[in-house]
């Protein structure tokens, strides 16, 4: 078990500093990135001279090490926009980047677990079939033009939800205020419904097929057809006994998609205006704020990278044939 610990942590680091290599190369692909740090007016010696304070004058090898030593002291460059560490910017838009992804991962395991079992519980009937197809409507429609769909008829036809705005629950959480956070939760929610409705329909709909299909190769094991046979009720066979050992596939899903929703609210949080990361990379790009795009880009490669490891240390807990193999 710990050779397979130390071998996947290993490999992470790995994936880690691959990711902070793009990173780094990406800020040197459009040339030299002296220009993005001084006005157009500036001349020869002023730019020279930002070039030698900002350490681009010197060897590329010696940049990126010098990129690795202020990712680790947390240190990642001022961000152009807003004159302060970027990752100081990026850390203050997360929580509320964090509340959206939550939400959006509750959605989509309420709502997969129940519809993937009951599909394959009536396989083969109009039941199954209407949830299949209502789960591959919502994996072929983007989270985008659903956002904005919401909004039209939703929010401003029929009045029911806010289209915009944003109560922070996370935020004083953070901050050790709990009685803030527990009293805004209530009037958080109908702001968080309609954007991360958007973006866990298509993890609803894919792992609704999954627990479907997991559950139907279950169920056509040796030991459920035992279980029916010694008389135990049909609630304790798929309870206790299919979807238990149905679990492994859905916990790789799950573990990964928390990685994949919180890296994919850009454009739906520029939509529904919500003061996110998503949000704040969207402008940077604009405002070609390229080291404000690196913090977001490095912070979420970090969460997904741990993520992916948590998962695969629980895999292996779950499944002992995983370390063993």
């Amino acid at each position: 078990m710990w050779s397979y610990i130390l071998k996947r942590i290993v490999q992470s680091v790995g994936v880690i500093l691959g990711v902070t290599l793009i990173t780094f190369l990406a800020l040197h692909m459009g040339g030299d990135p002296t220009y993005l740090y001084v006005s157009e007016r500036a001349s020869a010696e002023e730019i020279a001279a930002t070039r030698a304070t900002l350490g681009f004058d010197r060897p590329l090898h010696v940049q990126y090490l010098s990129f690795l030593g202020g990712l680790v002291r947390g240190d990642l460059g001022n961000s152009l926009s807003y004159r302060t560490p970027a990752l100081q910017v990026v850390l203050e838009r997360f929580p509320a980047t964090l509340e959206l992804t939550l939400f959006a991962m509750l959605i989509a395991i309420l709502f997969s677990i129940p519809l993937g079992v009951v599909s394959s519980l009536k396989r083969g009937t109009p039941v199954d079939g209407s949830i299949m197809m209502v789960a591959m409507f919502g994996q072929s429609i983007p989270s985008f033009w659903l956002g904005i769909m919401l909004i039209l008829f939703v929010g401003l036809g029929l009045g029911w939800l806010p289209i915009s705005g944003h109560v922070p629950i996370l935020a004083p959480l953070f901050q050790g205020d709990l009685a803030t956070a527990w009293a805004n939760f209530p009037r958080a929610v109908p702001y968080l419904v309609m954007p991360a409705v958007s973006i866990s329909l298509f993890s609803l709909s894919r792992n609704a097929r999954l627990v479907r299909s997991s559950m139907l190769e279950v169920l056509s094991q040796d030991y459920v057809r035992t279980a029916r046979a010694k008389g135990i009720p049909p609630y304790g066979v798929v309870v206790r006994h299919a979807l238990r050992n149905a679990w492994m596939p859905v916990v790789t899903m799950l573990g990964l998609e928390f990685g994949f929703l919180l890296s994919g609210v850009v454009v739906v949080e520029t939509i529904f205006s919500w003061p996110g990361v998503g949000r704040l990379v969207f402008n940077a790009i604009n405002q070609r704020d390229i080291p404000l795009v690196q913090a977001a880009v490095i912070l979420f490669s970090l969460l997904f990278v741990g993520l992916n490891l948590l998962v695969d240390l629980l895999y292996a807990r779950l499944d002992p044939r995983v370390r063993l193999g």
